[in-house]
């Protein structure tokens, strides 16, 4: 997940009143009567997908094999590729239908070695990881004096201090939407101010001596300089020294490449209707990840969790009224690209898409859903998420969804996406500490058994959910 979570959940909100229509009045009573009754039926198979979801460790050991064969995957490398073969070979044996991979250009940076060094006020080899498509230094590297500021409001203050020096960002982790802005836009803010580059403290919410990557804005008409994350504990170091009039000096050398554009694919696949196999209920999370750790949190989690909701389905033999789509998007982390591939290529189609779901947030405890769509919609999402409350999974919140399914929006789709428990999430996010050993076996199952009772309970409603 690469998203300013703020900016998504305004523009998700502009786009929904646009697209959807406002979330009108509560249905009275008797319509609400009607709904429970039309959904009668439906709590017994949700209660049993529940149970079932969480009889085996199998869709742990899925994720495990995914993220321990392949590691990370970037967009244009052979990592990604070699994955989305793996995954598209696997759910044709499993038995799923009109599997394939459908074309996407994306973008192909490569890291290069990197090294970050304090020079003074003593010798310090510091941990650094450079920013998703940040340009290389120099040969030989950078090397300046070091102006420490919290965020932007602060270098515009200092800007006469910044010219010819590492502007580092030293703004404390508080809520993802604020402090990634200084991740998103810290380089051009610093190329304004006459900086030969910048540093971030990580957006993290803990560390221990891990820097995290994620997605930059390079701005327009400024100078492209290079940008690199920092941990926290360095970076709260160096605004100590600063503070103590001490002269900072660092050494940052940065060999990064960026590529022309690569294509890799969307991977889909089906589970036909009975009644309605034109109408669809799409579920999934984004394939690709930084080039760091495994990318089991954000998102092979996510993927696998909606890849076995499916696959549970199927092994149930239960086949509902209206088509199941599994889709793993490609090129989420660096702009989304594999989404918009989907609305472009699948535009005609959108006026049949009913729901789509997203799980983007990692596989910890699952608490509910987010969701955009109609005031007609609403309460017939909440009753399929009522049936979630024996795992303590069936609150609804309004005005999100997901920065994939958002795409989707613009085509009038309701959408929604897996909320959970995010304590730690931003403790592994975008860093090497996201490998599968952070996922836990039991919660896994429990977001498989949410999104499975979801998207079978919307594929099976008896009228199509309004829109």
């Amino acid at each position: 997940m690469q998203i300013n979570i703020l900016c998504r959940s305004l523009t998700v909100a502009c786009l929904a009143l646009t697209a959807l229509g406002s979330v009108g009045a509560e249905p009275d009573a008797s319509d609400l009567a009607s709904i429970q009754q039309s959904l009668q039926s439906y709590r017994p198979i949700a209660a049993r997908l529940i149970a079932s979801a969480q009889e085996s460790d199998a869709p742990y050991r899925r994720l495990a094999e995914l993220c321990d064969t392949f590691g990370p995957r970037i967009t244009g490398s052979t990592n990604l590729e070699s994955a989305i073969d793996w995954i598209l070979a696997t759910l044709r044996r499993d038995g799923f239908t009109n599997v394939r991979g459908e074309p996407v250009s994306v973008p192909h940076w490569v890291r290069g070695t990197e090294s970050l060094e304090l020079l003074q006020p003593r010798p310090h080899v510091m941990r650094v990881l450079g920013v998703g498509g940040t340009p290389p230094t120099p040969v030989g590297g950078v090397q300046a004096e070091v102006l420490v500021v919290t965020d932007f409001a602060e270098l515009q203050k200092r800007k006469a201090d910044a010219a010819g020096k590492i502007v580092v960002f030293d703004l404390p982790f508080t809520d993802y939407g604020v402090t990634v802005a200084i991740r998103t836009r810290g380089a051009a803010e610093a190329a304004k101010a006459g900086a030969v580059a910048s540093l971030i403290r990580s957006v993290g919410s803990f560390s221990m001596q891990t820097p995290h990557t994620g997605i930059m804005d390079k701005g327009n008409g400024v100078p492209q300089i290079p940008h690199a994350a920092i941990t926290s504990e360095d970076a709260a170091m160096l605004r100590r020294m600063q503070e103590r009039g001490q002269r900072l000096v660092l050494r940052l050398k940065l060999e990064s490449v960026t590529h022309p554009e690569a294509i890799s694919r969307n991977i889909i696949a089906e589970f036909p209707g009975r009644e309605a196999p034109q109408e669809v209920v799409v579920v999934g999370g984004h394939i690709d990840s930084w080039d760091v750790g495994q990318g089991a949190v954000d998102d092979g989690g996510g993927c696998i969790a909606s890849w076995e909701a499916l696959r549970l389905v199927k092994r149930l033999g239960l086949q509902p009224r209206r088509t199941l789509r599994l889709v793993l998007w490609t090129g989420e982390e660096n702009g989304i690209w594999g989404a918009k591939a989907y609305r472009k290529a699948h535009w005609e189609e959108l006026k049949n898409h009913v729901l789509a779901i997203e799980s983007d947030r990692g596989v910890f405890a699952p608490e509910g859903y987010a969701f955009t769509g109609s005031g007609a919609a609403l309460p017939w999402i909440k009753e399929i998420a009522g049936m979630l409350r024996p795992i303590r999974a069936d609150r609804v919140t309004l005005g999100n969804g997901g920065m994939d399914v958002a795409e989707l929006i613009h085509g009038g789709v309701p959408v929604m996406d897996l909320a959970v428990d995010r304590a730690r999430y931003f403790w592994y996010h975008h860093s090497e500490a996201d490998t599968v050993d952070k996922v836990d076996s039991k919660e896994l199952n429990l977001c498989i058994a949410s999104l499975a009772v979801m998207a079978f309970g919307v594929a099976d409603m008896p009228i199509q959910l309004p829109r």
